[in-house]
């Protein structure tokens, strides 16, 4: 006889898992991807709990599906909020914790209570992890790693100390493993959104709510017999993680999008708007202390040839890459932006000179006259630098702007016509301002 009293929930389950994935699939992420597999799985729990009451072997096999399901759910949630998925004995912890979660559960399902397989399987729970973390030692150490190690190494001796136990003794058993499942899970997501917001705290709370359930539920059945609850009000904290999960969708999302509104979206590095915003502020900085600002302009040479031979996909690698040459070119005080196609503009802010923007300059044009390697291809660009100073050349950003701009085409006129970099300008390797490799103004020119 099928249970029909599922379909509200499996229903429900289905609307919040169709409006998560509606949210994520603006912001598709792994993390989102990964919350996503964790909703179909509930939903895959609701429905062989429909088929829970047959009786035989298939009643056995949708119990052993609805649990593995529920269980795979909590593991793709805590695998999303680990930090360092790619590490390769996190992906083997992941999967020993599958293994050894899914074997137990099919003993549950499907051996006899008094089996000695129950015995080697609860052990698993704490000598695989313990041993992976160990052998990754050496590597690879992190506090996240330990806590869920010892987790399990927990559950693992309660399993051998009450999984026989006489009367409820496998009931305690799933209910320590699916406890210790959704447990780590709010180890997980308070470590990933440990910050002082509303719906992270109510996804964390969800979580916690979660994993007491297989707490509180069977103290209730042992010492309040009489008591009836409906199912309804266990499968609340599923519903509020389900809420919190979307709230956080959203937040994501709308700081992604104030992000992308003052940065480049292709090289992450500021846009125009912040660059203005940003050159503005240097202005102000040195006219308020007397000082000078540096302003680069540089423009990629042959960047249209680049699309033209090796393709787009290319070019916007090579952009890519160019961003971050630059980034490692120049202090963390300073700002480089993408402020058009293929041109960069560079603030250096004091202590600066004219002869310091003219040797950063160099070293640009240098770099890029190197051939750099992207999207398996080598490629040569060259550039043209136009540089203003603040307040020699200039009184405000416009200007200045201007005045950087008219000898960027300047020297990129005079270049068609030469070498691109005369060989009686300072060499790149010349440091500035001391050779110490501590001290930040030497990044400019560091190799």
């Amino acid at each position: 006889m099928l249970d029909w009293g599922k379909l509200p929930d499996v229903g429900a389950v289905a609307l919040l898992t169709c409006a998560f994935a509606s949210v994520a699939r603006r912001g598709y992420t792994a993390v989102s991807r990964l919350w996503l597999t964790g909703w179909i799985f509930i939903e895959v729990h609701f429905t062989a709990y429909i088929f829970l009451s047959v009786p035989g072997i298939l009643g056995s096999l949708a119990l052993f599906i609805g649990l593995t399901a529920l269980a795979g759910a909590g593991l793709m949630f805590m695998w999303a909020c680990v930090p360092y998925r790619n590490e390769l004995s996190s992906r083997w912890l992941l999967g020993v914790l599958s293994g050894s979660t899914t074997l137990y559960i099919a003993l549950l399902c499907f051996a006899s209570p008094g089996s000695w397989a129950f015995v080697p399987s609860a052990a698993l729970f704490g000598i695989l992890p313990v041993t992976l973390a160990l052998l990754a030692l050496r590597k690879f150490r992190h506090p996240l790693r330990w806590a869920i190690v010892t987790l399990y190494l927990v559950l693992s001796v309660f399993l051998l100390v009450f999984q026989h136990r006489p009367g409820n003794g496998q009931d305690l058993a799933l209910e320590a493993v699916l406890f210790t499942v959704y447990f780590g899970c709010t180890i997980h997501f308070w470590f990933a959104y440990r910050r002082a917001a509303t719906v992270a705290f109510i996804a964390i709370s969800g979580f916690l709510a979660w994993a007491l359930v297989f707490v509180i539920s069977p103290g209730v059945n042992t010492f309040f017999p009489n008591l009836h609850l409906e199912s309804e009000v266990w499968n609340l904290p599923k519903y509020v993680v389900a809420v919190g999960m979307i709230l956080l969708l959203l937040e994501d999302q709308i700081e992604h999008n104030k992000y992308l509104a003052l940065h480049d979206e292709l090289t992450g590095l500021p846009n125009l708007r912040l660059f203005e915003d940003r050159l503005n502020g240097a202005l102000e900085r040195a006219r308020r202390t007397g000082t000078i600002a540096a302003l680069l302009l540089v423009d990629l040479d042959r960047f249209k040839e680049v699309n033209d031979t090796v393709g787009h996909h290319v070019g916007d690698l090579l952009l890519i890459r160019v961003g971050e040459l630059f980034q490692g070119r120049v202090r963390r005080t300073d700002t480089v932006a993408r402020t058009g196609g293929d041109e960069f503009s560079i603030i250096l802010e004091e202590p600066v000179s004219r002869d310091d923007a003219e040797r950063v300059g160099l070293a640009l044009m240098q770099l890029l006259n190197e051939p750099i390697a992207v999207g398996g291809h080598s490629v040569r660009v060259g550039a043209s630098v136009g540089i203003a100073v603040f307040p020699e050349d200039a009184s405000n950003s416009e200007s200045l702007r201007i005045a950087a701009d008219l000898r960027m085409y300047g020297a990129k006129n005079a270049a068609k016509g030469g070498p691109r970099v005369k060989p009686a300008l300072h060499p790149i390797s010349a440091p500035f301002p001391a050779a110490d490799p501590k001290n930040e103004q030497s990044r400019w020119l560091r190799d």
